[in-house]
């Protein structure tokens, strides 16, 4: 007999910094595995599947993504699910939008665009309260250094430097619609130092630790350990160039997924 599918669009944000990424492992706590977990309960039952705009890595937080919930048989109560599935939801997720859709979004496939931030300081160590959000450099930065470095990396470029472990077929040319490092204005604490910057980054898709590995980029031209010459010559794929500073995870968060 056929079962009839549902499908739910829904909009999620979580604190990565205890979690080992979004997809579920053997024996080890991932965002997936908790959501599916209090799906389980909330709904008693086990005929769902679901599916992220994006996996995370480890420690890595999100203020703003989608995921997309098909269930069978029957329907969500969309007066009381939201609440009770945030009820029972680790204080470190959050359900903040649940939209009922016609048919399937096919949200890996769908077109969209993705905005990372990543939080940093340079010099006096931080509080330790900060380690979930932002990561503390020794020594000095040029700021203004960095974001004529940033700069350059809007644009269409080969990023084949910048894609872990690679292979020939991998596609990695790919368009920065926007790129920039600022002060940090968006994130806010008492426990933050007294100077804290964002590197901020648009595009439609990212390879694996790419972001990570464009600030590291950044930190080391930052820290004068790069030249402003060998930094542009990263960006052309053609020319081999390896990239040895992966910046920590924690610093790191998928601000917002905008599906088209």
């Amino acid at each position: 007999m056929f079962n009839k599918e549902y499908y739910y669009l829904l909009k999620i944000q979580y604190l990565g910094f205890r979690y080992h990424g979004w997809q579920k492992q053997p024996d080890l706590l991932t965002i997936q595995r908790m959501m599916q977990r209090t799906l389980r309960y909330v709904l008693s039952r086990n005929n769902f599947k679901f599916i992220a705009a994006g996996r995370t890595d480890s420690k890595v937080s999100v203020n703003e993504t989608y995921v997309e919930l098909i269930l069978k048989e029957a329907p969500l109560n969309l007066e009381t699910f939201m609440t009770e599935f945030n009820e029972n939801l680790p204080q470190d997720i959050k359900l903040l939008d649940i939209e009922k859709k016609d048919q399937g979004v096919n949200i890996i496939q769908a077109p969209k665009l993705k905005e990372y931030i990543y939080l940093f300081s340079f010099g006096s160590k931080n509080h330790p309260f900060c380690a979930p959000f932002m990561i503390n450099l020794k020594g000095t930065l040029d700021i203004s250094l960095m974001q004529q470095g940033v700069a350059l990396m809007e644009g269409e470029h080969d990023y084949r430097n910048y894609a872990y472990k690679s292979t020939p077929e991998t596609q990695t040319v790919m368009t920065i619609e926007s790129a920039s490092i600022e002060k940090n204005t968006l994130y806010t604490a008492n426990f933050f130092p007294e100077a804290s910057y964002i590197f901020r980054v648009t595009g439609a898709g990212f390879k694996r630790h790419q972001v990570r590995l464009m600030m590291g980029a950044l930190f080391d031209l930052g820290s004068r350990k790069m030249s402003l010459f060998d930094f542009e010559k990263s960006l052309n794929g053609e020319i081999p160039f390896t990239l040895t500073h992966i910046a920590q995870a924690s610093g790191l968060i998928l601000q917002r997924v905008t599906l088209d």
